[in-house]
């Protein structure tokens, strides 16, 4: 998926998004999986700080965490490349 269109879906409805899907922009963006336990997957990025822990809820993903992937998208500048 195109990153600008990736985080405009994010954007649009954080409510709505498949955990699936989030894994796979969030790969778009360079974060790499680091398998979690059970539901949950985490992810990391080199040159940032923050971990982004996504868990899958019946296979959708939680809006706060879409909403913390679109921050840390932002605070770094990762739509831009």
């Amino acid at each position: 998926m195109e990153k600008k269109k990736g985080l405009e879906k994010l954007k649009a409805n954080p409510s709505g998004i498949r955990f699936k899907e989030l894994c796979q922009i969030a790969e778009s963006f360079g974060f790499e999986s680091r398998k979690g336990k059970g539901s949950h997957r985490v992810y990391f990025k080199d040159g940032v700080i923050e971990l982004l822990n996504f868990q899958n809820e019946s296979g959708w993903a939680k809006a706060y965490q879409v909403r913390q992937l679109i921050k840390v998208i932002e605070k770094y500048n990762l739509q831009e490349d």
